[in-house]
């Protein structure tokens, strides 16, 4: 497995969770129910030893409950790595393009077949454009056959500007959202909209999917590898 230089990953199996701030816990979040996340939440239960990956910013709600349920957790902030100027390579006309195969050395480094689960969230959507489809095959390798998979989607609805969150999973189908901004700046932005078609298109090595139509518009997606 090639070493991981850039963007280092964690693994938790219990034990002491690092909390944040209260005023950090606290800031800008709303509640909103998940059909998702509670098909997912389904999967995972009453099956200890599960190995989880979470490819949202690290969140000690999230790696406290996983971990409580018996699981064992790794987190990856993927989008702040695939944001990383250090991945931008000049092109012949001039232009910088991320460099696709770096990318991939120095992230989602696991052994094939090594998770049972994945929160992927909305990644997808605030990927740069180079990296989704190549994310999306790396996560399917990475995936035991049978794993499951929980990602969301904007619809067209949610318009160019919709923020972007951090997810923390605070029961089976309740999620806190947790504004992602620096002042009034958004971190990430939404690079694109997905339609039905498209998302299947990008699993369509996997065996099945499963659509919700939330309220917010967000289309929620259960994978199964």
């Amino acid at each position: 497995m090639a070493p991981v230089t850039q963007n280092l990953f964690r693994f938790f199996r219990g034990g002491a969770v690092e909390n944040e701030s209260p005023e950090h816990a606290a800031a800008g979040r709303v509640n909103r129910r998940s059909s998702g996340l509670n098909e997912f939440s389904k999967s995972i239960s009453g099956r200890e030893g599960l190995c989880i990956l979470d490819l949202g910013s690290t969140s000690a709600t999230n790696i406290s409950r996983l971990t409580g349920m018996g699981h064992k957790v790794c987190t990856e902030d993927l989008l702040e790595a695939a944001h990383d100027p250090l991945l931008l390579v000049p092109e012949p006309d001039g232009k910088k393009a991320i460099d696709v195969v770096r990318f991939l050395r120095d992230s989602l480094a696991y052994q094939p077949q090594m998770f049972d689960a994945v929160l992927c969230w909305d990644v997808p959507d605030y990927l740069p454009e180079s990296l989704v489809k190549p994310v999306v095959e790396r996560l399917c390798t990475l995936m035991k056959p049978g794993g499951i998979l929980l990602a969301f989607f904007h619809t067209r609805d949610a318009g160019p500007d919709a923020p972007h969150y951090r997810y923390h999973m605070t029961g089976n189908d309740m999620l806190q959202l947790q504004t992602s901004a620096r002042g009034s700046t958004p971190v990430f932005r939404l690079q694109r909209v997905f339609n039905n078609r498209h998302i299947e298109n990008l699993f369509r090595e996997f065996a099945s999917l499963k659509f919700f139509l939330a309220r917010d518009n967000v289309r929620e997606v259960i994978v199964v590898r």
